[in-house]
């Protein structure tokens, strides 16, 4: 889910010609996790093949990342590693309300089958069988994949840093306060339902006059995935004691808000995650023979509309600005 800063940001609304020719570090999880949510039946049922296997991830990587593809756009995947341990008591919470999610829906299947897909979208989950799966498309798209030690985000987040991609894809903002210099969110959404946006953290530190270190402090008071946050306090609160205070030491310090539990690990986390230095980045010729022997003969597919996406890449439009991410600072 990530933090709640939204009201705090300023998205630049953009398009998926405007980044032709970029390269995109993908957050993978939060991008299946959208596929698996969204890409279902009307009674909310997720896609599957003859064998009962989920295969909503794999239409959507199929043919959304084919059309990003086509524009030019070079992806790279990037996976989750272990969470941190602060991340566990998230985890949970998350288990939780989506078995009772999943409870609801069936019930409204029944009886409020106008209610049903609200409560399958909740529901959704990511399991080994779907990365698997995803990694195996993609290699065969000729797409990379990066392993990340720990989050997705702050792997993605390190590679734009460090000057091998230009953007961080991702619906959450946590990719800030990992320090990405620019992110992209709604890249893979429908163009009637979402307009790709992009956020510059430069441009937020400046709006607001707080620095990276404020931002990820005004965060762990609103509440991350790796704690739950001070009740009562909101992004607008939390920007306000940030820029009177400039730290939670300083906050606890004047006794305006208790002392919260784990504070420093949390900045840590954001501050200096663990990533992957020695990843590799290597778009290759897709494999059309194992695409469709892996969905259509594996997944039963639509050949057909297998052939179709595989006929974007050949027509990859790359007329876009190849300019790099310096033009975004």
């Amino acid at each position: 889910m990530g933090v709640n800063i939204g009201e705090l940001v300023e998205p630049k609304e953009t398009s998926l010609e405007a980044i032709s020719g970029k390269i995109v570090a993908i957050d993978a999880h939060n991008m299946l996790y959208q596929f698996v949510s969204i890409i279902r039946q009307p009674d909310g049922t997720p896609l599957k093949d003859s064998s009962g296997r989920i295969t909503s991830h794999l239409s959507g990587l199929i043919y959304r990342t084919t059309n990003l593809m086509e524009k030019g756009i070079r992806p790279v995947f990037v996976f989750d590693g272990k969470p941190p341990e602060l991340k566990g008591a998230v985890t949970k919470a998350r288990s939780e309300r989506r078995e009772e999610a999943r409870r609801k829906w069936e019930e409204a299947k029944l009886r409020y089958p106008e209610e049903a897909f609200k409560y399958a979208k909740a529901s959704a989950r990511i399991d080994a069988a779907i990365i698997e799966d995803a990694k195996t498309l993609l290699t065969h798209l000729g797409i990379p994949c990066v392993q990340a030690k720990a989050e997705g985000e702050a792997q993605a987040a390190y590679m734009v840093q460090r000057g091998d991609a230009e953007l961080v894809s991702s619906q959450d903002y946590d990719s800030l306060l990992f320090g990405a210099p620019v992110m992209i969110r709604n890249l893979s959404a429908p163009r009637r339902k979402a307009t790709p946006e992009v956020v510059i953290l430069k441009e937020l530190e400046e709006t607001h006059g707080i620095t990276r270190e404020e931002l990820v402090d005004l965060a762990i008071l609103i509440g991350t995935d790796f704690n739950p946050g001070i009740k009562g306090i909101g992004a607008k609160r939390a920007l306000k004691l940030i820029k009177e205070y400039h730290s939670i030491e300083r906050l606890i310090a004047a006794s305006e808000i208790e002392r919260i539990e784990n504070y420093e690990l949390v900045r840590a986390i954001f501050l200096h995650p663990a990533v992957n230095e020695s990843y590799e980045l290597r778009w290759g010729t897709p494999n059309e023979e194992g695409v469709k022997e892996f969905l259509c003969e594996e997944h039963d597919f639509s050949e057909e509309r297998v052939s179709t996406a595989l006929a974007k890449i050949s027509r990859q439009k790359t007329t876009g600005s190849q300019k790099r991410i310096e033009q975004w600072l």
